[in-house]
Order: C-alpha cells, then sequence, then structure tokens
C-alpha cells in the first residue's frame, strides 16, 4: 500500500500496451495496462497491488492516471485504438469525469478511439449506474468492454440492458481450450450470447497456436494473449509511428 501511494503521488505510472488481434491476423487495437514504479524504478503490473487498493481512494486515482495516460497516447497517435480499464466505482468520481470531459471537448475525436473496460464483478455491483454512464458516454463515441465476461457475476437480465459493445472472455475459458471438450463447450454457448445481444468477441490468454486457430474458428472476432505478445512498455510506435497504421 505504501509503494503504492508513494508511486501515485509522484505519478510514478505509465502505460503498458498488448495487442488484441483479429481473428484473420492484424491488430484491431491495444490495451493499456497500468503500471507503477517502486522506489528502485522496477515496473509493477496490477495484478500485484490492484485488488489491494480497488475499494480505496487509490483505486480511483488508478483510474484517472490510467485514462490520462492513455488520453495523452490517443492524442499522440492519431492512428491508435486503445482499451483502458476502469471500475465502475470510479463512475462519480469527479476527477475522473473532469479528465474525461477535458479530452473530449478538446479533440471529439478521442472517444472514437476510446474502449473502457469495466469487469463483469464491478459492473454488478452498480448495474443501473453503469447503464445510464454508458448511455451517455456511447453517444459521444465511446465503445465499452466487459471484462472477464463468464466469470460468474452477470445477470442476463442486465446483459440485455447494459448494451456492451464487446464482451471480453475470462481466461478461464480460453487456457489450453483446444484440448479441453468442457470449455469447447462453455465457449460455444458464451459466442452465442454474445451474438444474440450484437456484441464483439475477444478471447483472453490466448497463448499457443492450437488454442489460437480453435477459437478463429469457432466464431471469436479477436484474441489477446502471449502468444501474440506480452504487455510492453516500448510498444511499435514508440520507435515507428508508422508501425500503428501498418497494422489499422
Amino acid at each position: 500500500m505504501d509503494m503504492v501511494r508513494a508511486a501515485l503521488e509522484h505519478k510514478q505510472v505509465m502505460l503498458a500496451y498488448q495487442p488484441i488481434m483479429q481473428a484473420a491476423g492484424s491488430v484491431a487495437f491495444y490495451e493499456g495496462l497500468i503500471r507503477v514504479l517502486d522506489e528502485t524504478g522496477r515496473i509493477i503490473p496490477a495484478r500485484e497491488f490492484i485488488n489491494v487498493i480497488e475499494e480505496t481512494e487509490m483505486g480511483r486515482i488508478v483510474d484517472c492516471l490510467a485514462l490520462e495516460k492513455g488520453l495523452q497516447a490517443l492524442r499522440k497517435h492519431p492512428h491508435l485504438r486503445l482499451s483502458i480499464n476502469m471500475s465502475a466505482r470510479s463512475i462519480g468520481y469527479a476527477r475522473w469525469k473532469k479528465v474525461l470531459d477535458r479530452n473530449l471537448r478538446t479533440d471529439p475525436t478521442l472517444g472514437e478511439r476510446l474502449i473502457l473496460e469495466i469487469t463483469e464483478s464491478s459492473a454488478m455491483l452498480v448495474p443501473e449506474l453503469v447503464i445510464s454512464f454508458m448511455n451517455d458516454l456511447q453517444s459521444r463515441g465511446v465503445c465499452f468492454a466487459l471484462d472477464d465476461f463468464g466469470a460468474g457475476y452477470t445477470s442476463f437480465r442486465y446483459l440485455r440492458d447494459f448494451y456492451f459493445d464487446m464482451i471480453k472472455i475470462d481466461g478461464q475459458f480460453i487456457r489450453g481450450i483446444s484440448g479441453n471438450p468442457d470449455n469447447q463447450v462453455l465457449l460455444k454457448a458464451l459466442v452465442s450470447i454474445a451474438r444474440h445481444f450484437d456484441m464483439f468477441t475477444v478471447a483472453e490468454f490466448v497463448e499457443n497456436e492450437q488454442d489460437a486457430q480453435f477459437l478463429a474458428q469457432n466464431g471469436i472476432d479477436c484474441l489477446q494473449g502471449y502468444y501474440f505478445g506480452a504487455p510492453t512498455v516500448r510498444p511499435p510506435w514508440s520507435e515507428n509511428p508508422d508501425q500503428i497504421r501498418a497494422s489499422a
């Protein structure tokens, strides 16, 4: 907690970028994943601290800084499309809303390239608030992804009302799926649900060629995982800005 607090106070944070690939093979967009730096400069991934701070003020500050970094990247690279994680707890956080509103006023096209990811468990904390929040921002071009879909929280009544643009299927159903008949059945059910609600599908934690091929053959729109690339703080466009245009 002290390490994270010190990093946030000094804005010692950055985004690591991971590609989300179209099943056909090209990059669809990138996910920007928050990282903090400890006192030695070591990069600490969010999984090491997010569960500890999620319900605290620091969780809201992390969301603010992730959004700020993401919007900075979108402004700097006009061909980039980027998803950023947030908690439903940040919806009413004044600083977060101020960051977003200020940037969208300055450049309304940023919203058209921004995807906000909300975890399934977070969305179910305040579903009515999430629905209203999404309706407002979708009218301004922002897309929404339901993260960790299938983890067991979503009421299908709310899934009908949410109107997420895409779902990201939880990695527990994806790892080793080419050799797991049970997960294959579950995946097909989740894909069927997504299609019924007209939502784009992303499979998380794709780690080998066999799984990637199975997923592409069974209707998944996009794939994300170490098979295609680990999150990196040195994305391709940091040295060659044209790399985004080439892969878009």
